[in-house]
């Protein structure tokens, strides 16, 4: 028998509660309470991939997504001859080149693992970008989940009071995907500000009252519709009171940090982001995405090298250093990520889009430090061998994460998907 009730556009509906939560507790957070979850016998199957290196090794992730297109020639795959860019290769503590505009990140080589054969098909900002993100290309009738939302449905939540996916320097965007709304990454537009909105002016009894009312309020409607993504808004609510009064909050503040050590990080908003994420993670964060900008380098790449390169340069390595020194390196897996290359052929100024073969990184959760994986030819342009696409990327960082790749998901349309989008992880980057 079909409902009554008309299905209500989710990004409408999460608008609302955000609005209300305002209005009624002075928040500004959107949800990231415990949302579905596999029941106990599925969670407590072992994994098809279980058995493989690397399995289970991350229980942290931090994302860092170059937006616009790094250019692998000048960065992660220097070349010679006519693909030569204004930088030059420099050799690294891991045995293997750099270009000269990352001379921090040649000092860190030994803990980080180049992928040079990153491959896809879509060159264009925006499809690329939610390639990149979900793993799956862009279709009109369907959003796809980040990898923070696959982590939270296969895994749970990844702390009792913390949201278990952080987005920094970007809005979240629907990261849940068709998944419950309850799994999309909380954002933080601005590192230094935290999260806004999160001293609410009441104080505890009255919040307490009026979520009495609004319960009582929505009561009826709740119980007619009976839909878990409704009803898990109800618990979001008492989730941020919880989060509100406890000292996890704190996690969320710079200001707690030596100023040296945010001078090492670099202060802009991507070297705080770093800094932010790995204050995230050491509090019981899961998933923590950090966005760069200005990567789009048709124009002036040693100018856009040295400022945006300088930046995640900084950042980069002091983000490694500092995982490795705390401990946490081993059990955080870093992922440098981008839209797509950039061509061989250099103008003397720019290089355009180019998705044929593009480079990405891996650090920490299990990954190997030193090593390179996959090739370009020559000229930088085209993938010499052990080819990977972005799904395969993906399906490698849900593999140290410990979460089955193999298990479809049902969406709300009726098809099945699998976190990676039936890509295989790249094992051998494993230690």
């Amino acid at each position: 028998m079909k409902s009554d009730h008309p299905k209500v556009n989710e990004i409408t509906r999460r608008l609302f509660v955000e609005r209300m939560a305002r209005s009624a507790f002075g928040l500004s957070l959107l949800p990231f309470v415990p949302g579905q979850t596999l029941n106990a016998a599925e969670t407590a199957r072992p994994a098809a991939n279980a058995t493989l290196p690397g399995f289970g090794k991350a229980k942290a992730v931090i994302m860092l997504q170059l937006s616009g297109g790094l250019s692998q020639i000048d960065s992660f795959d220097p070349k010679t001859g006519a693909s030569k860019g204004p930088g030059s290769a420099v050799s690294t503590k891991g045995g293997f080149q750099v270009s000269s505009f990352l001379p921090l990140t040649a000092k860190v080589a030994d803990k980080i693992t180049v992928i040079r054969s990153m491959t896809a098909k879509v060159g264009v900002h925006d499809q690329a970008r939610y390639l990149m993100r979900t793993g799956f290309e862009k279709r009109g009738t369907i959003v796809h989940p980040t990898l923070g939302a696959w982590a939270h449905k296969f895994l749970g939540p990844s702390h009792e009071t913390l949201p278990s996916s952080v987005c920094i320097n970007r809005p979240a965007n629907n990261g849940s995907g068709f998944l419950p709304a309850t799994m999309s990454p909380l954002p933080i537009m601005d590192p230094d500000e935290g999260l806004k909105h999160a001293i609410s002016q009441a104080d505890s009894s009255v919040m307490q009252k009026r979520l009495a009312m609004l319960r009582d309020i929505d009561g009826k409607f709740t119980e007619s519709v009976n839909d878990p993504s409704v009803i898990a808004y109800n618990d979001f609510y008492e989730s941020t009171l919880r989060l509100m009064k406890g000292k996890d909050l704190q996690c969320f503040d710079l200001n707690s940090e030596p100023a040296e050590l945010r001078e090492k990080y670099g202060k802009n908003r991507f070297g705080q982001g770093c800094l932010l994420a790995r204050r995230l993670v050491e509090g019981g964060v899961r998933y923590v995405e950090v966005e760069s900008g200005g990567w789009d380098m048709h124009k002036d790449i040693e100018g856009g090298m040295e400022e945006r390169g300088g930046e995640f340069d900084t950042a980069f390595a002091a983000l490694i250093s500092d995982l490795d020194a705390r401990g946490l390196l081993e059990s955080t897996m870093v992922v440098v990520a981008t839209e797509f290359g950039r061509k061989p052929s250099f103008d003397g100024s720019g290089r355009g889009h180019h998705p044929l073969v593009f480079s990405s990184v891996i650090a920490g959760g299990g990954a190997k430090g030193g090593f390179v994986y996959g090739a370009s030819n020559a000229e930088g342009g085209k993938v010499k061998e052990d080819p990977v696409s972005v799904g395969d990327l993906h399906a490698t960082v849900a593999h140290a994460c410990g979460m089955p790749i193999g298990k479809s998901i049902v969406s709300s349309s009726g098809r099945p998907f699998t976190v990676g989008n039936k890509g295989k992880p790249v094992t051998a980057v494993f230690a």
